[in-house]
């Protein structure tokens, strides 16, 4: 079994390097597109696009499964098409505070109202403009990320980890706008690792998403903010541990 590592928005496979070592079996991590030399528009980047860039890594590598799908936040989104494309190749789904919009719905439907109303918002006045939105990067002022997560302030070494820009890059918002069906995971066993302390994505999010799932589900809660791979990586190396096989 091969854990294939999904990094979420604004960040990429280097996201999972603390993890790394911590992990008992082989794993992939897989850049999504725009990233790492992979082209991309960020206007017009959709979910399908970035579900073909990993069916595309994984087809072009030695492994030919199974696999385990392992998502961070906005990585569950693309979740349900690598599970079509490689079905009865997926042995189980892990998801940490992974994005699960109801079925056929969108990953801007699990966003907080203020956030969604916003990104709504911004997203037709930049059509009107001919302009693109995107995550922005890398912030100016690095403290603006200390609190931001939830769980514990980062301390000095996790905060440059996390805004080093080779983890911390422009993204697309348009994959927010596009549905995804979750029913095409039906019958793979699920944990979704439910962040206690998350405040991007509050843990009462997470429930509710975790109980939209295809069963048959194990909900994991961890007293930790956003980033467990990043802040606690022997934690979460555990929990992928005893995920099904």
């Amino acid at each position: 079994m091969t854990f294939v590592l999904i990094h979420g928005g604004g960040s990429t496979a280097r996201f999972w390097d603390r993890l790394l070592p911590y992990l008992d079996r082989p794993a992939v991590a897989v850049d999504l597109p725009g990233r790492n030399g992979k082209p991309a528009d960020l206007a017009t980047l959709s979910v399908e696009d970035e579900v073909a860039s990993v069916v595309a890594d994984l087809e072009s590598s030695a492994l030919d499964g199974p696999f385990t799908l392992v998502a961070h936040s906005s990585g569950g989104l693309v979740v349900p098409g690598v599970a079509a494309a490689f079905e009865g190749r997926i042995g189980s789904v892990v998801l940490n505070a992974a994005l699960v919009p109801t079925e056929g719905g969108c990953g801007i439907d699990c966003m907080k109202e203020r956030h969604r109303q916003g990104l709504v918002q911004a997203r037709a006045a930049a059509e009107r403009d001919g302009r693109a939105i995107t995550l922005p990067g890398p912030p100016e002022d690095p403290e603006s990320f200390r609190h931001a997560y939830g769980g514990d302030p980062l301390d000095d070494d996790t905060l440059a980890f996390v805004i080093d820009p080779a983890r911390c890059v422009e993204d697309t918002v348009h994959h927010y706008f596009q549905p995804v069906h979750w029913s095409a995971v039906a019958g793979v066993p699920i944990v979704y690792v439910l962040n206690q302390r998350d405040r991007p994505i509050p843990p009462e999010t997470q429930e509710q998403m975790a109980h939209r799932l295809p069963e048959p589900v194990t909900v994991v809660p961890v007293s930790s903010g956003h980033l467990l791979p990043v802040t606690a990586p022997a934690t979460f190396a555990e929990i992928l541990a005893e995920s099904p096989t």
